[in-house]
């Protein structure tokens, strides 16, 4: 499938596209124009014109138009809505697919992949519409009962990474929809063919449930569409994914007017390998969280901390795999590694692998910009230690750092020593060395993994980290609630009118 065959297929087949969606008639965008590029080529793909303030403005007022009616209708109802997007998604699996492998540089297999999660969660959502269940307790005063209600929340605003570009869209606007909340979505300006793409199907699913307002979207600057949303008191709630700097910033300006954050911010990802693991599963799997989506997942494997009996068979079968991994084109079924994002990306990579040879690393292999169009560049293989300054950094490039450890406490200590928490793993056969690694002395992450890599989280756990990761929750087991307001409610079926801790007032 070529470049305009995608677009058409997705409705994406205008000159200049207007970056707003939501409403049964669609707008114009009154901001500037930005364009799309492929960063396999340096190419573009397309002009996108965004939203001004007034644009922004008016999308948040649809949804918060379209929240005093969504919020009224049977949460049963509005899964039925989510479930019909997930219906059409998988009947645009393919093109979607291919629409963020071509506009993001991921490998079609992972491009696919995060659509099938979009569909995935929107299943969930469905099940989940009819179990946002409230606690009843008992109450200490006769004929009394008290019972926890869960109501919908409003208007949420979701601003999501180039990384992801349609997937952690829906892990908030699946659970948001069937908990009663409308959303607006700022994507990333390095991805807006993708959004649009999405809000293209979402908008044939709300015309089909009378729905228009539920899912909007707003492209534009995060100067403009971004700093808007995080400021905008009708927006109870914004989910943020992105840098830890820009996490700060969003959590401040969100705090300051009393609105709740959801922040799934940087990743510093290591593999533990004792020395009695598989090897050839341990090699595999580091391949895969280091050199995936080019190194650019929040989840990617960026340290391996292996111990003295494993850690040079471990480096060189990394070196025979390192060096047979395809890169080039995404969208070639071949390839196993696409390019970085945009130049920016090479150059962050480049400025690091000078860091790292100026404090005593040896890059054993890799770390090259490779000749030609677009952005490539060959996956690096580091020996460091952990004690160099970078190591506690995260560069979102496929740079991994070799760490010799001397045994399971000090790999855990070593884990844990870094200002982020996303997610870790450790490979080992030893039940009692998993358990630790699992214990509360084990990992501080979000995400602990056994006999497993970094990357690949399913949708049915809560999916965040700890520490500078933020603390948020998206996804699975009970992160629904942060979409919701909890209250309280005593109800008396009795005659008398008993006061709580035997309190008497009066006669």
């Amino acid at each position: 499938m070529d470049v305009r065959a995608i677009l058409e297929e997705l409705e994406l087949d205008a000159d200049v596209l207007d970056g707003v969606g939501g409403a049964p008639h669609r707008e114009t965008a009154g901001g500037a124009e930005s364009v799309s590029i492929n960063p396999a080529t340096g190419e573009p793909i397309a002009t996108v014109r965004g939203l001004d303030a007034d644009g922004v403005e008016r999308v948040v007022a649809r949804a918060q138009r379209t929240f005093e009616t969504w919020r009224s209708v049977p949460a049963p109802r509005r899964g039925e809505l989510v479930r019909d997007l997930g219906n059409a998604l998988r009947e645009k699996k393919q093109a979607l697919g291919a629409l963020v492998s071509l506009e993001m540089g991921k490998i079609l297999p992972e491009g696919l992949g995060e659509v099938q999660e979009m569909i995935d969660i929107c299943d969930f959502a469905v099940g989940l519409s009819r179990q946002l269940y409230g606690l009843t307790m008992p109450s200490e005063r006769p004929d009394h009962r008290i019972q926890e209600r869960w109501h919908p929340l409003g208007p949420v605003g979701v601003i999501t990474a180039f990384n992801f570009p349609v997937a952690v869209w829906s892990w908030n606007a699946a659970i948001a929809a069937v908990c009663g909340d409308t959303l607006v979505w700022k994507p990333s300006s390095e991805t807006p063919l993708c959004a649009l793409a999405v809000q293209r199907i979402c908008d044939r699913v709300m015309e089909a449930h009378d729905a228009w307002g539920v899912f909007n979207v707003a492209i534009g600057p995060g100067r403009v569409v971004g700093e808007a949303l995080i400021r905008d008191r009708r927006i109870p709630l914004v989910s943020f994914t992105g840098s830890c700097e820009m996490g700060r910033h969003v959590a401040t300006a969100v705090a300051d007017r009393f609105g709740r954050s959801i922040l799934e911010l940087g990743g510093n990802n290591a593999v533990i390998v004792l020395d009695d693991a598989d090897l050839e599963m341990a090699a595999r799997a580091i391949t895969f969280g280091a050199v995936g989506t080019a190194g650019q997942r929040c989840t990617s494997t960026r340290r391996v901390l292996a111990t003295p009996g494993i850690i040079g068979p471990l480096t060189e079968r990394l070196l025979e795999i390192y060096a047979k991994v395809p890169i080039g084109d995404p969208l070639d079924e071949s390839t196993l590694m696409g390019p970085l994002v945009n130049e920016a990306a090479v150059e962050t990579m480049m400025k690091a692998l000078d860091e790292i040879r100026r404090d005593g690393g040896e890059i054993l292999f890799g770390g090259r910009r490779l000749d030609g169009p677009g952005y490539f560049v060959e996956p690096a293989l580091v020996r460091a230690r952990a004690s160099m300054p970078i190591v506690s950094c995260e560069t979102f490039a496929p740079i991994l750092y070799l760490i010799e450890v001397a045994d399971l406490d000090e790999a855990i200590a070593v884990n844990n020593g870094v200002p982020q928490g996303l997610s870790s793993a450790i490979f080992t056969t030893d039940f009692r060395a998993a358990e630790r690694f699992l214990s509360e002395r084990g990992s501080d992450c979000g995400l602990a993994n056994v006999n497993t890599g970094t990357s690949g989280a399913e949708i049915g756990g809560a999916f965040g980290g700890e520490k500078e990761t933020g603390g948020g929750r998206e996804s699975g087991s009970d992160s629904w609630k942060a979409y919701m307001r909890r209250q309280t409610a005593t109800i008396n079926f009795g005659t008398a009118l008993p006061l709580a801790q035997g309190i008497k007032f009066g006669d």
